[in-house]
């Protein structure tokens, strides 16, 4: 009998993870199957009790469901995802223990260093304040980068800044709204955008433009459907280095396999198949 893995999200039909993850599993001769789900957050602790009652070997949970699982009673998260307040990966214990982590930080690291970007002493804009935002704005700190968190709702950002000041990183935060982005941008090595803005089906916006980015500036956006961002576009237009979504989406979900099976993915694999699924 396969066992059963899967992503809980809404929405959840553009999610990749699925063809990753089984691609994964087909390479490594493992019997198991990956799945999307649709739970809304108000159905999610029902949604996980019910995935352990029937054995599923673990979890990912996306948008906007990171953060509600933090508050779930039925979950035990690891310091890590206490901090960052937010949960993307379930693992189900065999004592009947429901753990949560978070990969999105870890992730956001590797994708990073992949395009040799040097995380100690960057300066970093990110652009949003949630769940996604709050992993990578950690790693980013304990790794000692210099980070600016700009949000449409500035005490989100400023709130944000003064939980990772508390937690005594080498790097430092600060936080502030959207307003003089471009006078932002000058000084900073690379710019982070953790919001939905340019995801599919609204393809067309973007947190910058050209006018606001310049040719030093490492440009990364964590949104990965369309493969190329409208962000990215600007980017390559303004001569900045791009790094795009899906390295992110990959190294998070090797990162949740490891925790799930404890046998290192196929990561290359994992990557291709994902590029292969823009094509088809």
């Amino acid at each position: 009998m396969k066992r059963v893995f899967g992503v809980f999200g809404d929405p959840i039909a553009h999610s990749l993870s699925p063809a990753m993850h089984n691609a994964a599993f087909s390479a490594l001769g493992m019997d198991c199957v990956y799945h999307a789900f649709r739970v809304k957050p108000e159905k999610l602790e029902k949604a996980i009790l019910g995935a352990e009652a029937m054995g599923f070997g673990g979890l990912n949970l996306t948008v906007p469901l990171k953060e509600a699982a933090l508050k779930l009673e039925c979950i035990k998260p690891d310091r890590l995802a206490e901090k960052i307040g937010a949960v993307n990966t379930i693992v189900f214990k065999e004592n009947g223990k429901i753990k949560g982590y978070n990969t999105d930080g870890s992730g956001a690291k590797k994708a990073l260093q992949e395009s040799a970007v040097e995380m100690r002493g960057s300066k970093v804009v990110l652009a949003g304040a949630g769940g996604a935002a709050r992993a990578i704005a950690f790693q980013l700190a304990a790794d000692g980068a210099e980070i600016t968190i700009i949000n449409r709702t500035e005490a989100r950002a400023i709130e944000l800044a003064k939980e990772i000041s508390a937690a005594a990183f080498p790097g430092k935060a600060e936080g502030r709204g959207l307003s003089g982005l471009k006078a932002m941008l000058q000084d900073a090595d690379v710019l982070i955008n953790t919001t939905t803005l340019g995801m599919h089906p609204n393809t067309e916006t973007t947190i910058a433009t050209a006018e606001e980015l310049h040719s030093d500036l490492t440009v990364f956006d964590i949104v990965y459907n369309p493969l190329e961002t409208r962000l990215l576009k600007e980017a390559k237009a303004s001569g900045a280095k791009t790094v795009s979504g899906v390295s992110m989406l990959v190294y998070q979900g090797a990162e949740a396999f490891r925790l799930w099976t404890g046998i290192e993915p196929p990561v290359e694999l994992m990557k291709k198949t994902v590029l292969e699924a823009f094509k088809a």
